[in-house]
């Protein structure tokens, strides 16, 4: 199933990060080529937005990258792909630059290590394309696995009215969801994604739509602990 108009929507992937927790684990790859199921990280993401029926994407990646920019070349021919290659001192500039180049339509934004199934990806797409259209929307869990979590907290009306507190309902995860007309713009850049956030939902609505089950993948652990949990929800016919 489609969402409602996916011709019009622009879709980024953050991709610039090094990995360094990988790394440290002994993976070898960029991030992006981390394997999960068998399947590059950069493969699950680029599914998730054909599933949506989504074809227009800009990828950021680092210089470091070489990897993931063949896998690219080989294997996403069939989307209309804007590639940056840059890298980048944070992931707020990251993320800033993605939406920058999506700005005039409404944007679906993931980072690269969010693994999860892709009907749930349908549910956060069709219930944030059917909120008013300048909402900002970003996806939330309550499976916590996070070294150092996001905290939200929801309202009834599914209103985020706390962002970035030592606890909450559920945690952020990975994905946002972006008016066409961009929201406020700090007069500074910020060092993390994080912050930029928190100081937009102090000055902006933003909505939370929440997902059963997100896995991010910062560590060799988290590599095993998606792959279990995406064999479970298979079983289940979830990642069908």
């Amino acid at each position: 199933m489609t969402v409602p108009d996916s011709s019009s929507l622009r879709c980024g992937v953050i991709a610039a990060g090094h990995g360094e927790r990988l790394k440290v684990d002994g993976r070898r790859s960029s991030k992006a080529m981390t394997l999960v199921c068998g399947r590059p990280l950069i493969d699950h993401a680029l599914e998730r937005f054909r599933a949506i029926g989504a074809r227009d994407v800009t990828i950021i990646v680092n210089e470091e990258s070489d990897d993931c920019l063949r896998w690219i070349d080989r294997n996403a021919r069939d989307l209309d792909l804007d590639v940056i290659v840059r890298t980048t001192p944070s992931s707020y500039a990251s993320f800033d630059i993605v939406a920058g180049r999506l700005a005039g339509r409404p944007a679906l934004i993931t980072t690269v290590d969010s693994i999860l199934p892709v009907e749930d990806f349908r549910l956060f797409v069709r219930t944030a394309a059917a909120l008013p259209s300048d909402a900002i929307v970003l996806a939330v869990t309550a499976h916590v696995d996070d070294e150092k979590p996001l905290w939200a907290t929801l309202d009834r009306q599914g209103r985020i009215h706390a962002l970035g507190a030592e606890s909450g309902g559920c945690v952020t995860a990975g994905f946002y969801w972006l008016p066409a007309v961009r929201p406020l713009a700090p007069q500074a850049g910020f060092g993390r994604l994080r912050d930029y956030l928190k100081w937009l939902s102090e000055r902006a609505p933003i909505y939370g739509v929440s997902l059963p089950l997100v896995f991010d993948v910062d560590r060799a652990c988290d590599v095993e602990a998606a792959e279990r949990g995406s064999l479970t929800r298979a079983d289940e016919g979830v990642y069908k």
